[in-house]
């Protein structure tokens, strides 16, 4: 083997660069902060309202801003500094806590400023996660971009490992305590951003005036790569309907009749599955069969679910939901992968805006289709349908898009 074909393969390369080390502590605090936000907000809105709708609607208030506000968040990734894009977003993040955490210290029972600041910070992550994404090459070499993805996305499964479990032992001591935390952390976050020396900047070609052509140019680049618009929509309708994120503190108190820790560490335990895959996936990348390994991994997390959904016992759905992050694990860093080798670096914004949209409607969406769900058939029954149906889309997905199926290598020439 040669000392190139050594550095190539080591599992750590892509930390042998700064650049790269500070953006991935950004995104491991910032993880960290936005998990622990989700624990709190999550335990304190159920605590007042004892309402699934209301958890549904914190999902929702985080969705609808990325949606209004795509296809300009990917056309500024693309025209400007994205290093000073994503500090500014995650200082827009930092106001929001502190706003959070004035109306906790008001104890509020009425959650509708609640949902604003969450809204204002919903803003924030529709600018910042283009940005973000499409700096990610630009603070790599191309030959480690792989080994970046999957670092990157383990940071972020990382910090939902500590945060959800920290936020909810910070809990147990006041709700105001764990929302003083959260602003540090976006805090902290934004200087490690700001430390980048990488500009991030566009090609010039990028740039230009702001016509329906450049802002749908993502949607449309994504559109004619059917393995590309294969992978994203899986995620969408997978995250969309066997996502159970927002039923946790339901879980937590109704089901399993455990506290703010209890719901931490179920928050916690998809992450854990995620971060042990993704540490897997780095020392031995998938090599081959890229597409069916996908495909696979998402009928194991709709199995996973429909099982979580159906157990009364703590520990046998904290290791249902390990398998959940785990099997998620594989179809990020597929999905990803794919999405940032394959697209032009002055569209690289663009098409993170529209991968975005997708993202956000399988998480935040899917909350508030989780919580709306449960509130008309019951907690259990509406876990249960949505881990079969993901198992569906899964199979149909494998039929309406051969390409994906076919795909076998993650990076190809």
């Amino acid at each position: 083997m040669t000392a190139a074909e050594a550095t190539t393969t080591d599992g750590y390369a892509a930390f042998r660069f700064r650049d790269f080390r500070l953006h991935c502590a950004a995104r491991f605090i910032m993880g960290i902060a936005l998990s622990m936000q989700a624990v709190a907000i999550g335990w304190y809105i159920y605590s007042v309202t004892k309402s699934p709708l209301a958890l549904g609607i914190t999902g929702l208030s985080t969705f609808l801003p990325v949606v209004f506000l795509a296809l300009f968040t990917g056309h500024v990734a693309d025209s400007y500094n994205r290093r000073v894009i994503v500090t500014v977003c995650f200082s827009v993040f930092a106001l929001a806590s502190l706003g959070l955490l004035f109306q906790v210290l008001r104890s509020v029972s009425d959650p509708t400023w609640i949902y604003v600041f969450t809204l204002l910070g919903g803003a924030a992550r529709a600018f910042a996660n283009p940005a973000a994404q499409a700096l990610t090459p630009n603070v790599v070499p191309k030959e480690h971009f792989a080994n970046a993805v999957t670092w990157y996305s383990s940071a972020w499964s990382a910090s939902r490992i500590v945060g959800p479990a920290i936020g909810g032992l910070l809990y147990i001591a006041g709700p105001a305590v764990p929302f003083t935390v959260i602003f540090v952390c976006f805090a902290v976050a934004t200087v490690c951003v700001f430390s980048i020396s990488t500009s991030g900047s566009a090609a010039k070609s990028g740039r230009g005036p702001i016509t329906w052509e450049t802002l749908s140019a993502g949607l449309t680049f994504i559109w004619s790569r059917k393995v590309l618009l294969g992978g994203i929509s899986l995620d969408l309708v997978a995250v969309l309907f066997g996502g159970a994120v927002a039923l946790l503190p339901v879980v937590a108190q109704d089901i399993l009749h455990v506290g703010p820790w209890g719901l931490g560490l179920l928050r916690a335990s998809p992450a854990v599955g995620a971060i042990l895959m993704g540490a897997a996936l780095a020392h031995w990348p998938i090599a081959g069969g890229a597409g069916k390994k996908m495909l696979i991994a998402v009928g194991v997390y709709g199995l996973a679910t429909v099982l979580f959904g159906l157990s009364q016992n703590l520990f046998l759905s904290m290791a249902m939901l390990a398998i959940v992050g785990g099997s998620d694990q594989i179809s990020v860093v597929v999905r990803h992968t794919m999405v940032q080798a394959e697209t032009p670096d002055e569209m690289r914004g663009r098409v993170a805006a529209v991968n975005s949209i997708f993202i956000s409607g399988s998480s935040d969406l899917g909350e508030f289709e989780s919580g709306a769900t449960a509130a008309w058939w019951g907690t259990v029954p509406a876990i249960v349908f949505g881990g079969i149906a993901t198992l569906g889309f899964a199979a149909l997905w494998g039929v309406v898009f051969p390409a994906l199926r076919n795909r076998d290598k993650l990076v190809e020439n």
